[in-house]
């Protein structure tokens, strides 16, 4: 290709896809966005036809044709276990975008973002919760992380529907008086716990804004509700568990190494739950570094691709700089 293009990266998410096309010296060549990656609700063939019109408008951008490029490095939602990776990478190779085709779950995209070399763990938590780690010799640690049948717990899904079961308990004396009983409903100028709950149930209140109460648990906890206070701490038990594990794994429990965080929910900075989740994992990794990712995770796909290419020295510092 005229423009040298070594890697198409794609990070896809459940509602939206970024994708970059990246040349051999690092150098981002185009860029495109798509709508959501869900091929458990649409299908195979017709998640990748998203992926695909994000895909032609990176090469668009870049005054190219469609491929193919050396590596395609994808980094997929809903790509949870290895048999679904195999599964879509040999789809995604079926589309000539590129010669060679490596599928990850997404979570991966978020730990790259994040640390300057393969190495580290991540957790993820956003509309669910994940983690994994990986070591430069390509050993990985992961989670199925497909809902409570993997046994996670938390999440903005699992966090509001936790805390819609202790306010409803709450207002009709099954459970301990708490203030999101009245918090609750409020957000959505409701007066009890009934009418949200008749709202939701009848569907008055579209399912998914039921994630807007994840922020409302957090001021509630943050204003001292010791029901919404305990909330919050399991979820920086959760966090630090995963998180443990997967260092663990990899024998870097003692080691001086980054603990990436992200999704909307651990990139809000809530300083409860920053604090105890710090202080929780100092006692199991004392070595390890909290940060949390502020690149966009197509980035970490990106630079897993320039990982599995090869690419000369300072490719992946000049990939990093075009993102700061």
């Amino acid at each position: 290709m005229g423009v040298n293009a070594s890697v198409l990266a794609i990070d896809a998410g459940n509602s939206k896809t970024d994708v970059a096309l990246i040349g051999e010296d690092g150098t981002v060549l185009g860029t495109g966005r798509g709508g959501g990656f869900q091929p458990p609700v649409v299908g195979i063939p017709a998640a990748l036809d998203v992926l695909a019109a994000a895909v032609a408008r990176a090469f668009a951008s870049a005054g190219e044709p469609s491929g193919p490029v050396a590596h395609v490095s994808a980094c997929l939602a809903n790509a949870d276990l290895p048999v679904e990776e195999e599964e879509l990478a040999a789809a995604l190779l079926d589309r000539g975008w590129g010669h060679t085709v490596e599928v990850r779950n997404d979570t991966f995209a978020v730990l790259r973002a994040g640390v300057d070399e393969p190495r580290g763990v991540a957790v993820v938590c956003g509309a669910g919760i994940n983690c994994v780690g990986m070591l430069p010799d390509g050993r990985t640690a992961r989670f199925p992380a497909i809902g409570r049948i993997s046994g996670d717990w938390g999440g903005g899904s699992g966090l509001a529907e936790e805390a819609l079961w202790f306010a409803a308990r709450a207002e009709d004396g099954r459970g301990e008086p708490t203030e999101l009983a009245r918090a609750l409903p409020a957000h959505f100028g409701l007066a009890s716990m009934y009418e949200l709950i008749e709202a939701l149930h009848r569907e008055h209140l579209p399912y998914e804004r039921r994630h807007e109460l994840t922020p409302v648990l957090f001021a509630t906890g943050a204003a001292g509700d010791p029901v919404a206070r305990a909330v919050v701490d399991r979820l920086a038990e959760e966090v630090v568990a995963m998180a443990s594990v997967a260092l663990d794994r990899l024998g870097l429990l003692e080691a001086h190494v980054p603990v990436i965080l992200g999704g909307s929910v651990l990139a809000a900075r809530h300083p409860d739950l920053d604090r105890r989740i710090a202080s929780l994992l100092t006692a199991r990794a004392p070595r390890a570094e909290i940060r949390v990712v502020a690149q966009p995770p197509v980035l970490g796909a990106a630079l897993l691709g320039l990982d599995h290419t090869g690419a000369a020295p300072g490719a992946h510092a000049r990939l990093r700089a075009r993102y700061v």
